[in-house]
């Protein structure tokens, strides 16, 4: 081969990787020259290590919408009303800043501890009964625990100035 073939070959295929990553087309196939794999997309990442098989079946729905590579790449969680009653191995999700897990049979809160960017957590209707572990997350900035009827009400001492809380009724009495 010429290298002015070399020169035409290479030149063709940054244009097809330009024209194929513009329409956003190029993490779906494998990129051929001559035979010769020069482009294969990623393994798309699988959910491991979550115990219960509600949020493990979230957790995977989400990571294919976002075609996410890593845990890391979930930075938006929503898995309301999914029968979810344990958040064991969430914490492999270290980036997650906006969960809603609103209508679902939670009850510990303690694997949340472990998610250091977390902002906004919605956790109406559930099943909570001790807010400790999530009041104490620094960085949270919205929590709503409206219609959890067992939880234990934080005293305002509990609570920190920069959180928005939003309590069941029992607790606003």
């Amino acid at each position: 081969m010429g290298l002015f073939q070399t020169e035409l070959s290479g030149a063709l295929l940054i244009t097809c990787l330009v024209l194929l990553t513009g329409c956003g087309q190029l993490g779906q196939y494998d990129i051929t020259v001559n035979d010769r794999t020069v482009y294969q997309p990623s393994a798309p990442f699988q959910v491991e290590g979550i115990d219960d098989a509600a949020l493990a079946d979230c957790l995977q729905q989400t990571v294919s919408d976002l075609a996410a590579n890593r845990a890391e790449e979930v930075i938006t969680l929503n898995c309301s009303h999914a029968g979810i009653q344990s958040l064991s191995g969430l914490e492999q999700f270290t980036q997650i800043r906006t969960m809603k897990l609103s209508g679902n049979r939670i009850r510990n809160l303690l694997e949340l501890e472990r998610l250091p960017e977390l902002e906004q957590l919605l956790l109406d209707q559930n099943d909570v009964v001790d807010p400790i572990p999530v009041l104490r997350m620094a960085g949270l900035r919205k929590l709503n625990l409206a219609g959890n009827s067992r939880l234990q009400c934080p005293t305002a001492d509990d609570i920190p100035r920069a959180l928005t809380l939003t309590l069941p009724d029992h607790c606003n009495t």
